[in-house]
């Protein structure tokens, strides 16, 4: 099974007359309510430095969006720790207000895409400098809203010295305590449990403070998964949570699986693909920015019984791709690896 990629992709793309998005338009956030679709885009200009913003973008059928507004919904602070650039949000809502996970810097990534793969500039500073400055390392920062166009800033919710990101927050509390998704590059080695960076799972009492200790959730073990992390926020299913992930091969391109996490546990992992469910195949995935290819979700919303999955294609456009979710969840159990299976 692979999913089924819109024929009218990309659905957004660089907006020649904006400054902030006249380079990129990828990694779109999601959420559909009342018959609107909303979609939270990262955006940058051909800025030397590449400065990363959020647009948002609404539309009446999932396929065909227009932008809300000229400006960014959400810029990097003036002098925060997130001054440098927002990233990749992942949106969930719980009663009247947004929750959305963001990854940022310090420090405006540069044109990574000119460097080698997973490089990014940092200032040069004296030993006394914090490593996460000294580096220009990734975190994940937490926002809340109640429209998607004013924001208020949380704060840090991953540790300062990891480079976390693909912070996903669960749709809904689980025995009464809030989940979360998260991928520390550091995390690798024998003491791990893993030789690459991989998905673990945490949870909270409040969202903001997430003290209890982390599980390894998912690492890679077919070819075009060396590497993972997780994609869009988990969809609650009859037999499980059904959560996309990323998988990246050893020459860097990006893919898409898909596994089935139990209802009550979800450190539980019932099912997962062997076969990816997406991969780069038109130009527009493979010849942007990212030089390597790469599809890479980080929004769902499920209408009726079809998942709409939003996603960026070579760092530099955002496409949709559709699936019946009942569909998707019979291959998930039917393509499983057996290694994964939870035995009572």
């Amino acid at each position: 099974m692979k999913l089924t990629k819109f024929e009218g992709n990309p659905i957004l793309s660089p907006h020649a007359s904006n400054e902030w998005e006249n380079l990129v338009v990828c990694n779109p956030g999601a959420w559909y309510e009342e018959g609107k679709f909303y979609m939270m885009y990262r955006a940058a200009g051909d800025d030397f430095d590449h400065k990363i913003y959020f647009g948002l973008a609404e539309s009446e059928d999932g396929f065909n969006f227009k932008r809300v507004q000229d400006q960014p919904v959400f810029s990097p602070s003036e002098d925060g720790p997130d001054s440098g650039c927002v990233e990749d949000p992942r949106i969930v809502k719980f009663g009247d207000t947004f929750y959305i996970t963001y990854a940022y810097r310090a420090f405006p990534p540069g044109q990574y895409w000119k460097y080698s793969y997973d490089a990014v500039v940092a200032p040069e500073m004296d030993e006394f400098h914090p490593e996460l400055l000294k580096k220009n390392i990734a975190n994940t920062g937490l926002a809340i809203s109640k429209d998607l166009k004013n924001f208020r800033r949380v704060g840090r919710i991953t540790k300062p010295e990891l480079d976390d990101r693909d912070v996903i927050i669960f749709p809904e509390k689980i025995n009464d305590k809030y989940y979360m998704l998260h991928r520390p590059k550091e995390w690798i080695g024998e003491e791990y449990g893993t030789e690459y960076p991989a998905i673990w799972i945490q949870s909270s009492d409040d969202m903001v403070n997430w003290k209890h200790e982390s599980d390894l959730l998912l690492k890679g073990e077919e070819w075009w998964e060396v590497k993972v992390g997780g994609n869009t926020p988990p969809v609650k299913t009859d037999e499980g949570w059904v959560m996309l992930y990323h998988g990246v091969d050893k020459d860097n391109c990006y893919r898409v699986g898909a596994c089935l996490l139990d209802l009550e546990d979800p450190t539980k992992i019932l099912y997962r693909t062997k076969d990816f469910i997406m991969e780069p195949e038109e130009d527009w995935e493979k010849s942007g920015l990212y030089k390597w290819g790469v599809v890479f979700p980080t929004g769902n919303v499920l209408v009726d019984d079809t998942l709409y999955i939003y996603y960026g294609g070579s760092d530099q456009y955002c496409g949709v791709a559709t699936c019946d979710i009942h569909e998707l969840v019979a291959f998930i159990k039917d393509n499983t690896k057996e290694t994964t299976l939870v035995m009572d």
